[in-house]
């Protein structure tokens, strides 16, 4: 039987500064090939050449995943400046009513770093334009230097809801996590529940309270090695059985815990 397949929301950008092109990361791939079972395809993100009709038909699910463009702050009603930094405008036409839909539909997604924060602002939240700069929190950016396993490493702990959606797909009420981000949520949308967080406070895991489907989204990058962290794997293959099950039957499935 053929494999499920995966949309892969990509991210556009200049090959040597000249040549436009769509993009998406080699371990994002390799996360849903080899973790969650399914077949990855990258998905072009514009308006002009897909729309999301054609990817809900076409797609068992999604992986909304990090980028260095930002939401625009006028996706939630706030005005531009500097410190937002860089924006994609056609991702953002495409993967915010996008994620509406799988919401509405009970079609499996999973959202990572900027899709974590795509999530939060297509329900109806908002984000802060760069965290670090907040009264006691840390600095959640990738470091500037060094090797992809030390901009990766683990750095700081993210605590779960007892009992909640995350401390049972994980087995543990506290984990450890990479952080790579400047953003981050300010306000919740109506049904965004925030089930884990920083030391600092910062969310850090989500998920849409009554959606039919597996809805889990985290600020971190668990696509890094995701055969590998106790954390990724999980996580990875939580959303591959729910995938799976749409395949087979169209069925909604919620994440999947003990």
């Amino acid at each position: 039987m053929a494999r499920p397949v995966v949309g892969i929301i990509g991210n556009y950008y200049l090959m040597n500064d000249q040549y436009p092109v769509h993009a998406g990361g080699t371990m994002n791939s390799e996360a849903i090939s080899e973790v969650s079972g399914c077949l990855p395809m990258l998905i072009p993100t514009d308006p002009r050449f897909v729309t999301v009709e054609d990817l809900m038909a076409r797609c068992d699910g999604f992986l909304f995943t990090g980028g260095r463009p930002n939401v625009h702050p006028e996706e939630y009603g706030e005005d531009p400046t500097s410190a937002h930094g860089e924006f994609d405008r056609s991702r953002d036409a495409v993967a915010l009513p996008l994620i509406r839909a799988c919401v509405e539909r009970g079609l499996p997604f999973l959202g990572v770093c900027r899709g974590f924060q795509e999530v939060n602002v297509a329900m109806g939240g908002s984000l802060y334009p760069e965290i670090r700069d907040l009264p006691g929190r840390m600095n959640h950016r990738m470091p500037p230097d060094g090797t992809i396993e030390e901009k990766f490493e683990h750095r700081h702990a993210v605590s779960f809801t007892h009992d909640g959606v995350f401390h049972r797909l994980m087995g543990a009420p506290e984990v450890m996590t990479n952080t790579l981000h400047g953003q981050g949520i300010k306000t919740s949308g109506p049904r965004v529940v925030i089930d884990g967080t920083a030391p600092d406070g910062t969310p850090e895991a989500i998920y849409i309270d009554g959606a039919p489907g597996f809805t889990l989204s985290v600020q971190w990058h668990p696509e890094y090695r995701a055969a590998e962290d106790p954390v990724s794997r999980p996580l990875f293959a939580a959303f591959g059985e729910a995938v799976h099950a749409w395949a087979e039957s169209g069925t909604p499935r919620a994440a999947q815990v003990a």
